[in-house]
């Protein structure tokens, strides 16, 4: 048996970030435990949580004495720790498909603020819909379907030839567009990349935190 992998994320199953931690995890087959974080009751801030998580942020992994936060590092970790084809490839093997999935990765997490702030993940998991756009929100969702639709085309439920963890990550996003303008290739992506066995397992988490 291998080392033990804990996973921590938020109580109410809310964070993208933790989503996609979670859902590469599974995809890889690796048995974990998940330790849910209050963020309400600001336990990310208290011990043990802060000596195991260097930014006091979710998600967090220990695997064995090791502790690692952010969720894209995280991802990388994981990919090298259980490399393919033993375990299930969470990046692509080509460089340039790799470094570009990478790059959506990084984007995602830090552009778009205005879209995630008016579409927050209560849009993704609880079907909330919000009031219109503010134009800044607007010009970030423009430049997300932008983006995607230059990444994917009709009929594509993929980035690339197989599935990657930017593939996730991308989703979410989009889903935050469920209630808005979202032309009907990248609905279908989006959707598509909901139905994957892993993402349907965080999603119960999801409804029994409700």
């Amino acid at each position: 048996m291998g080392a033990p992998i804990t996973l921590y994320v938020d109580s109410l199953f809310l964070s993208p970030y933790a989503m996609s931690v979670y859902v590469a995890l599974t995809e890889k087959q690796l048995p974990f435990e998940v330790r849910p974080i209050d963020l309400g009751a600001g336990e990310q801030r208290m011990q043990p949580f802060q000596c195991r998580a260097l930014t006091a942020r979710v998600p967090a992994l220990t695997h064995a004495d090791f502790n690692l936060t952010e969720s894209s590092v995280i991802a990388e970790y994981l990919e090298e720790a259980f490399p393919p084809p033993e375990h299930t490839a969470l990046f692509p093997s080509a460089l340039q498909e790799r470094a570009r999935a990478r790059q959506l990765q990084a984007w995602l997490r830090s552009d778009l603020g205005a879209l995630r702030q008016e579409r927050p993940t209560e849009t993704v998991f609880y079907g909330e819909a919000g009031p219109p756009l503010s134009d800044d929100a607007h010009a970030a969702a423009a430049k997300l379907i932008r983006v995607a639709s230059y990444l994917v085309g009709v009929g594509q439920t993929t980035l690339f030839d197989k599935w990657c963890i930017a593939d996730t990550d991308l989703a979410v996003m989009l889903k935050r567009l469920s209630n808005d303008d979202l032309p009907d290739t990248l609905r279908a992506y989006a959707d598509a990349q909901w139905q994957r066995p892993a993402v349907q397992k965080w999603l119960e988490h999801n409804a029994a935190a409700r």
